[in-house]
């Protein structure tokens, strides 16, 4: 009784067989990485895409044997208009990170409707624009998650869940629907719009595979993730740290009181949905985490690969008084500040390149730590422990600064992506592969449970922080 999980990154589509005892057995991987066509635009080949969600799935079963279920995992917000009738891309698909909608926003913001330029509203109205203008065409909108859903099922299915249409700007403010008027605003017609489901339930079958397991999990990438850390109860948080950084935290049934964004920059979420109850989170973001390791590697030349960190970084006792603020591409939560800019301070002649380093991994887990002290401050919970996931937990170093800059213990995922695990509970729970979400994270075990070993000085990197603030004051001056 094993489940497929397919994952949908932002480079990339994994299609992943778990057993019942939580472990991945098998998995496919195929690359699809977006494009840059001009400065702050990503884009996304949609049949690309598809082919690959194919070929990976098929794949998997060839190799992993038959199913239960299937379920789906995706990066969130990113933005596909197609075809109803010939399932046909209408344009590129719009990446998540796609910064072109800002002056939308702006105009919007102005009117009175709150949207920011990650969100898909925007991205969804210029598409039509361009494809549809007079709005008499018979198309389908849907996040990367529902656009899979269309695929796997050869169109019968055209759904999404809660955790995915949360994060699109068109849903009412209570999570629970559609927001008709605001699609009214924006002139996106009702029937583009996909039919919301719970975030684990059939919702029907995946005809275009072998044996047509039915479509029983889709849930956002990080909201993925929390569920396959095992975070189901208040107060309990994990951390994802790949690219960026994403930390979320379960709140619980009620909905957090503010409306759009909390005092300290952080963010309600659906964190799951069941039996049309939803679970709600509370989520922070950095902007700049594996991104500043690979800063190291490909531009400034200081390591060979991104593993040699780590032993560069242990090599001395202390950063030798180093701070680096990881703000590439401007800070998120808890300040956000488009305009700040990466920052080091405390240079001297006799700074090396492993003070440099370590400063650097330092720095982003220092911003670790502001994610969850806006998130305390936000939810008023306290986790006791963090649960960590994926690229960077494979640093040992890393780890370790995280838990001294937090004050408490970190636990690391055992599945580096537990995105897979998460989409995977949620499905294998909706067919009987587990009894409950509990049942299903009883299954986890952590590779590791690192201690603090000291006290990262959190007052000197909030200076540090401050310093690298507002460094482009134009875009400072943005907020979404």
């Amino acid at each position: 009784m094993s489940v497929l999980v397919v994952d949908v990154g932002t480079s990339g589509v994994r299609a992943s067989i778990v057993d019942p005892t939580g472990s991945i057995t098998h998995a496919e991987h195929r690359e699809v990485l977006p494009s840059s066509p001009a400065q702050g635009f990503v884009e996304f080949d949609p049949g690309a895409m598809a082919e690959a969600v194919l070929e990976v799935s098929r794949g998997a079963i060839s190799a992993g044997g038959p199913v239960e279920a299937v379920g789906i995992a995706n990066q969130r917000a990113s933005t596909i208009l197609w075809d109803r009738a010939t399932c046909d891309p209408v344009g590129p698909g719009i990446g998540w990170q796609d910064l072109r909608t800002v002056g939308m926003c702006l105009m919007l913001r102005a009117e009175g409707i709150r949207l920011a330029p990650h969100q898909s509203a925007t991205k969804l109205v210029m598409l039509l624009d361009l494809a549809d203008p007079d709005r008499t065409r018979q198309l389908c909108f849907g996040t990367v998650d529902s656009y899979v859903a269309f695929v796997l099922s050869r169109g019968a299915l055209h759904v999404t869940d809660y955790t995915n249409a949360g994060v699109t700007g068109l849903v009412t403010s209570d999570g629970a629907g559609w927001d008709l008027a605001r699609c009214e605003a924006l002139r996106i017609p009702p029937s583009l719009l996909p039919r919301l489901v719970d975030s684990t339930g059939v919702v029907g079958e995946a005809s275009a595979l072998e044996g047509a397991p039915p479509i029983a999990g889709i849930a956002g990438d990080q909201q993925a993730s929390l569920v396959g850390q095992g975070c189901l109860r208040p107060g309990m948080a994990k951390a994802t740290f790949g690219t960026g950084g994403m930390l979320d935290c379960c709140v619980g049934p009620e909905r957090p009181t503010f409306a759009y964004k909390g005092r300290q920059g952080t963010f309600p979420i659906v964190a799951w949905s069941d039996m049309g109850g939803l679970t709600w989170g509370l989520e922070a973001v950095m902007l700049s985490a594996g991104s500043c390791v690979e800063w190291l590697r490909d531009d400034l030349g200081l390591v060979a690969t991104a593993s040699d960190t780590e032993g560069i970084a242990r090599s001395v006792p202390d950063s030798g008084g180093v701070i680096f603020v990881p703000a590439l591409l401007g800070l998120g939560t808890p300040v956000w500040d488009f305009g700040a800019r990466g920052t080091l301070v405390g240079i001297t002649r006799g700074t090396t390149r492993a003070e440099v380093v370590r400063a650097v991994l330092e720095g982003i887990a220092q911003r670790g730590a502001d994610l969850l002290e806006a998130v305390e401050a936000d939810s008023g919970l306290e986790p006791a422990v963090l649960k960590v996931d994926g690229g960077m937990s494979a640093n040992g170093a890393f780890i370790q600064f995280l838990a001294d800059a937090c004050g408490r213990p970190v636990e690391v995922s055992a599945v580096a992506e537990a995105t897979t695990l998460g989409a995977g509970f949620l499905a294998g729970t909706a067919v009987g592969v587990w009894l409950s979400l509990d049942e299903a994270a009883r299954t986890l075990r952590p590779r590791q449970r690192v201690e603090p070993s000291r006290r990262l000085d959190r007052e000197r990197w909030k200076d540090a922080r401050s310093r690298a603030e507002r460094t482009v004051p134009e875009l400072s001056a943005l907020e979404f």
